[in-house]
């Protein structure tokens, strides 16, 4: 028959789903003082506490004068006065103060670390809610940027909506707690908190973590232990507790782990290929510094703290147990062995509803909604029925005269419908354990190291830059890569000050229709934003340098079907469309999801505790675990891992691992099969990028004053941005051929460095003066062409032959100290032969003067609106250095002469690589 919890006072500490090791007890010592402890034997009651059962709660909240806080923290005025106490953490000491702000909550606390500092609160509704499977608890995290001495960007100048980054640590907070919480706790419970102070170099999300704990530890809410939370960094071989951030720059590892004096609950973190037993030491490193810290939070709790609300807590009737198992017990084992997940859970739910109407038939459940105060509480379990208790008999009367109408010790039997539902999951999930450790099969019927099948194809959206669908069993994931701009990074606001870009950022989606449900559609869940940071750090340390691969990539991962896993889905399906988008990544990676079955000897097993490889959506529900790791055969690059019992130890951590690891080589070696498989080269409809690389002090001349030059560059180029560094890198990103081609040349004109000698052929005139004209050499580069140099006779008026507008070619003959050209048209006219000889040597045209005239008027009309420049026979083309040649490039190169487009369509097809080439610039897709 199935364990009650409310069947013993043992039962009583099992406020897990399940049957628990003893260090998990409710610690009476730990949360009450000795007037208020409860003695081991049957004859302790709740009547020792002066309080009836309609009263008991009362008597657990905390007031002015209770002797929970001892004199020393408690003032002549009954208020809670500050406390406070320093705990070593790694090597230095955060300091932890109680009672000096939010004195009226249930409880608060300040963490400091530093200059850092985290200020949380607990408080409780005084109305219990709903009783359901899933503790109410909500989790507020704010970094308010007057921690920083800064303002919010925003045009109300406060803060807005949570901010993804602080989701993330909402749920850092949220995940150790929540196991911690009794079952049959139902009084909505919210934590709340801020970052009053951040120095920029603390890490404020591990002491949120911490603060929460020790809070809740503080306050009424009767949770089983204290939890804290650290952070593990790893720099070299050195492993370091709480690292700085200039640590972690360093560090090839980063985890953050929380847990109780003796158990690990949660842990999460990122790092760089780094193999199992490091992180099982990181782990255990962490471990020893939480331990540390519950240690004083203990005593600090023996302090201050305040009663806890075990009143509060209702549990189902244990005979109802035993009703549901004895009606539905054989129905549950024949639905539970249906593989198909939709046709399960109908089964399930009709098997419910006919337990719920057999029961109602029989008189057993009510609708009443009152009926739930009458169901048993935790002070009538304690309570002996047997001892102590006075009974009224017919008749008798009281000693004030008073008749007492005699009334039965318990009333009629009735359970309440909500508690039926309860129970029934609860009976359900005991089976189904039962069944993988006796029989070892799944509800699919694997093997408890079996995976799933797998399936995936790539390509299959043609206008997406890269797209792939990953199945493995009921878990689909539909990944598609868009390759962009700078302008397409996502910008986030921190607390540091400059805002940060990030060129790589992964999208996570879970509609409703992928369980077969309807539901709400809008912003990105708490869920959906957690599950798509874990795909993404996973997925960032196989992506090239920027240097090497300088688009921004977003990845969309769209969960078409779900059946426990999808975020490792995402991270097998984004890494096939990386692929498929011609990102050239450092190697393949795969990510699963692990289970757990803790006590296996109340199953019939021998005791030793059972992991699952791949779990489904039951097995996340009803199991002890979600162990989720990422990476590939050498090492592991993201983790995460959420327990649904009190905890786990490093044992079993290291065997999650190595089995981790080989599912990991199974669904590598599924992903090789991909048919059809990724493209691997860059899309067509991709967008261009162009690199070039200037003199650094030529850079403002691209820019102009205000940006104006390089926005008129884009306008008459019609490109999609241009990126000018102050390295003297320039990035043209476009969508065709020609506008790149046209923005490349007016750069190249601003960009270089004229030389005495130079031809500049087809210049305009800008304007005309009456000691000369204004030509223009290049894009916002203009010199004189004295009236003594624009003929090769005597000329009066340099109007009387030329007007603005005019075009004509011209000599660089002088460049003054101040930087001023001197142009001549003069010298290359027919008639000034030792200038005419030079053009012809540098051009390669015939003697004749006037087939040189005849060309260049043919090139004026080809090319009106862009100057050629033609170096003289004193100076090869080499010399100039002011575009200096660039050696990487992705894909296809243009260059200019006929032969080196023939080269680049020989090379079109090969693999991304990085090439020296004689262009003065590098080309990112395209082809010539």
């Amino acid at each position: 028959m199935l364990a009650c919890p409310s069947s013993s006072l043992h039962g009583l500490a099992t406020l897990q789903r399940h049957s628990q090791p003893s260090h998990f007890l409710l610690s009476n010592s730990l949360f009450f003082p000795p007037s208020h402890r409860l003695a081991a034997s049957r004859k302790c009651n709740f009547r020792s506490l002066h309080c009836g059962r309609s009263s008991c709660r009362s008597a657990f909240r905390a007031s002015a004068d209770s002797p929970e806080v001892s004199e020393s923290v408690v003032g002549d005025s009954g208020v809670l006065q500050p406390y406070s106490v320093k705990i070593p953490v790694g090597d230095r000491h955060i300091l932890v103060e109680t009672g000096h702000i939010g004195r009226q909550a249930s409880g608060s606390v300040t963490v400091t670390d530093g200059e850092t500092i985290v200020y949380t609160t607990v408080c409780l509704d005084d109305v219990p809610s709903e009783p359901s499977d899933f503790f109410p608890l909500s989790v507020h995290y704010q970094e308010r940027f007057s921690a920083a001495g800064r303002t919010s960007g925003g045009f109300f100048k406060r803060e807005g909506k949570t901010r993804d980054h602080e989701v993330l640590i909402c749920r850092l907070i949220d995940r150790p707690l929540r196991p911690t919480m009794p079952k049959g706790f139902y009084h909505e419970t919210q934590i709340l908190s801020w970052v009053l102070s951040y120095d920029g170099l603390h890490s404020p999300d591990s002491l949120a973590v911490t603060a929460a704990g020790i809070a809740v530890a503080l306050s009424e809410v009767p949770m089983s232990k204290a939890i804290a939370g650290v952070r593990v960094g790893l720099v070299g071989d050195k492993y370091i507790v709480n690292p700085t951030t200039k640590e972690m720059e360093h560090s090839e590892l980063d985890l953050l782990l929380a847990g109780t004096d003796s158990a690990i609950l949660m842990i999460e973190g990122y790092s760089n290929f780094i193999p199992e037993e490091k992180l099982l030491r990181a782990v255990e490193v962490g471990q020893d510094a939480v331990r540390a810290i519950c240690n004083e939070v203990e005593v600090l709790v023996k302090k201050c703290g305040k009663p806890k609300m075990l009143d509060a807590i209702k549990l189902p009737p244990p005979e109802l147990y035993e009703h549901v198992e004895e009606i539905a017990g054989d129905e549950i084992v024949k639905v539970l062995q249906i593989r198909n997940k939709i046709p399960r859970r109908k089964a399930l739910s009709s098997l419910e509803e006919k337990v719920l109407n057999i029961l109602t038939e029989n008189g057993f459940v009510s609708n009443d909604s009152k009926l739930r105060s009458s169901s048993e509480t935790i002070a009538e379990v304690l309570e002996d029925e047997d001892e102590d208790e006075e009974v009224i008999v017919d008749g008798e009367v009281d000693e004030g005269d008073v008749h007492i109408k005699p009334t039965s010790h318990k009333p009629a039997l009735l359970f309440s419908e909500v508690d039926v539902k309860l129970v029934f999951k609860e009976v359900t999930s005991k089976f189904w354990r039962k069944r993988i450790v006796e029989g070892g099969k799944r509800s699919d019927g694997r093997t408890p190291a079996e995976i799933r099948p797998i399936n995936s194809r790539c390509g299959l959206l043609p206008r997406a830059h890269g797209s792939a669908l990953f199945t493995r069993g009921e878990t689909q994931s539909l990944a598609v890569v868009t390759l962009g701009d700078k302008q397409m990074a996502q910008r986030i606001d921190g607390l540091d000050g400059d805002d940060e870009l990030k060129r790589f950022y992964l999208q996570y989606s879970f509609p409703p229709s992928s369980v077969g449900e309807v539901g709400r559609i809008g912003a990105p869940s708490r869920r959906e934003i957690g599950h798509g940071m874990l795909a993404e750090r996973s997925l960032e340390r196989i992506l090239p340098s920027e240097n090497d691969f300088p688009y921004t990539i977003r990845v969309e991962s769209t969960i078409t079907e779900s059946n426990g896993s999808s975020s490792m889905a995402s991270v097998c399906g984004g890494c096939l469309a990386l692929q498929d988008a011609g990102v050239p990544i450092k190697c393949s990676i795969a990510g699963i999801a692990m289970g757990l079955v803790l006590d296996t000897k109340e199953f019939g097993g021998d005791g030793t505790p059972l992991i699952l490889s791949d779990i489904v959506g039951s097995e996340d529900a009803s199991g002890d675990m979600d162990f989720k790791v990422a990476g590939n055969e050498d090492g592991i690059t993201a983790f995460q891992m959420d327990i649904k019992v009190g905890g786990i130890t490093l044992p079993i951590m290291r065997k999650a691992l190595q089995q981790a690891r080989d599912g990991r080589k199974h669904i590598l070696e599924a992903m090789t099969s991909c048919s059809p498989p990724p493209a691997n080269r860059l899309s067509k409809y991709a967008p261009l990028i162009h690199i070039m690389k200037v003199k650094p002090d030529r850079v403002n001349l691209i820019i102009g004053s205000g940006g104006k030059k390089i926005k008129s560059i884009i306008e008459e180029s019609g490109v999609e941005a241009i990126d000018a560094d102050d390295n003297g890198t320039v990035k043209i990103f476009a969508k065709d051929l020609p506008s790149l081609e046209r923005s490349k040349a007016i750069i190249s004109s601003l960009a270089m460095v004229p030389t005495i000698g130079d031809i500049y052929r087809n210049c305009e005139i800008k304007s005309i003066a009456s000691y000369g004209v204004f030509v223009e050499i290049a894009p916002g580069r203009e010199g004189l062409c004295h009236i003594s140099e624009l003929s090769s006779g005597w000329l009066p008026k340099a109007e009387d032959v030329f007007k603005v507008g005019d075009r004509i070619d011209v000599k660089l003959i002088e460049i003054n100290e101040k930087g001023q050209l001197r142009l001549s048209h003069r010298a290359l006219l027919p008639d000034t032969n030792q200038d005419n000889s030079n053009v012809k040597q540098s051009t390669g045209e015939l003697p004749d003067g006037t087939e040189t005239s005849s060309k260049s008027s043919e090139k004026s009309k080809d090319n009106s609106s862009t100057a050629k420049i033609i170096s003289s026979s004193k100076r090869s083309s080499e010399d100039d250095d002011s575009v200096l040649p660039s050696k990487k490039f992705v894909r296809r190169l243009v260059n200019s002469s006929q032969d080196n487009k023939e080269k680049t369509k020989k090379s079109s097809n090969k693999a991304v690589g990085s090439v020296s080439v004689k262009d003065e610039s590098s080309l990112i897709s395209g082809e010539a």
